[in-house]
């Protein structure tokens, strides 16, 4: 019951919330399911793309801080974060509507045995999509039911997140004897780790590149990893094991839509262990997720501050209907 799932979501830093927004709901076709702050840092909007429900394991989430620099890549970072496709046919899919939108992209490669199509945004995150063609393992979500990409082509979920580090054998180590994954491949500098029920949505690919310089964390980054756990007993318990051999926590977190704790297994990598309710529905409908400015009980009361410190965005979708193409 206190194992790790597989991938919760992951967390990263854009120049602009309005053109995240627009990336993610008209070329990728990800469903925004929460519009809300960073909780600790109020004046920052909080985006959460994610399935058509909002499911664990499917959100990619994005912090806009004010006035951040761009980052740089390098060794010792959250490299790359991929996202589940069905099939090898939805891959000859997007290449073609990558080419529409000019998103730049690298074609269809192939690495682990899976069909990938690397590609990157207007702040040079980097992202794949992976195909679940010959996939096993942990389920994957419900692509988004209105959006704009036809469903059998359209993203279900959270693939495997790419970590590139200096000290391998250390980070192996973490991977393994603390947070039991499993190595299961490699090839060349690239070695894949899987979890739970393993596949594309409870895996880690660990580049070993001591020759770069290390990353900056600023816009175009990712912030953090989360993996998922059960429930609050199971943080608990993952805090105990943690403390028992040094491993520094933020101890229990609630952050209202899962519970939380974090830890810093290396330097540059942050990760996050969430549980997998209560969710995103609690404090809006399924029909207008993510349209109105949803704020946790204990930011309530300061709403008109924080409204006046984020510039609105139109985030309505209920009214409208995308055509997929």
């Amino acid at each position: 019951m206190n194992e790790i799932k597989g991938v919760h979501h992951v967390t990263a830093i854009t120049s602009s919330a309005e053109k995240i927004y627009d990336f993610f709901t008209n070329v990728l076709g990800m469903r925004l399911v929460k519009k809300t702050v960073n909780q600790d840092d109020i004046q920052t909007y909080h985006l959460f793309f994610a399935d058509d429900k909002g499911s664990a394991g499917t959100d990619m989430t994005f912090f806009d801080f004010p006035g951040i620099p761009k980052g740089k890549h390098g060794t010792n970072e959250i490299a790359r974060t991929s996202f589940r496709v069905p099939d090898d046919t939805a891959l000859a899919y997007w290449e073609k509507r990558f080419d529409r939108f000019k998103v730049q992209h690298t074609g269809v490669q192939e690495q682990f045995s899976k069909k990938t199509l690397p590609f990157v945004d207007f702040d040079d995150q980097q992202y794949q999509l992976v195909s679940d063609e010959t996939n096993t393992g942990i389920a994957t979500g419900t692509p988004w039911q209105k959006g704009p990409v036809p469903l059998e082509y359209a993203i279900t979920g959270l693939g495997p997140v790419f970590i590139r580090i200096g000290d391998f054998n250390y980070f192996k180590e973490v991977l393994e004897k603390v947070l039991l994954f499993k190595e299961t491949a490699s090839e060349g500098a690239f070695h894949l780790f899987e979890v739970g029920e393993g596949g594309n949505g409870a895996s880690v690919i660990v580049e070993k590149n001591g020759s770069l310089a290390m990353a900056q964390q600023g816009f175009g980054t990712v912030h953090h990893v989360a993996f998922r756990v059960e429930d609050r007993a199971a943080l608990e318990t993952w805090i105990e094991q943690m403390e028992k051999i040094g491993l520094p926590t933020s101890g229990y977190v609630n952050r209202h839509f899962f519970e939380s704790l974090y830890t810093r297994v290396a330097p540059g990598i942050l990760f996050e262990l969430a549980t997998d309710g209560p969710g995103f529905m609690g404090d809006e409908p399924y029909e207008t997720l993510g349209e109105k400015l949803s704020l946790p009980p204990f930011l309530e009361p300061k709403r008109e501050a924080i409204e006046k410190m984020v510039r609105p965005i139109d985030t309505v979708r209920s009214t409208k209907e995308f055509s997929k193409e």
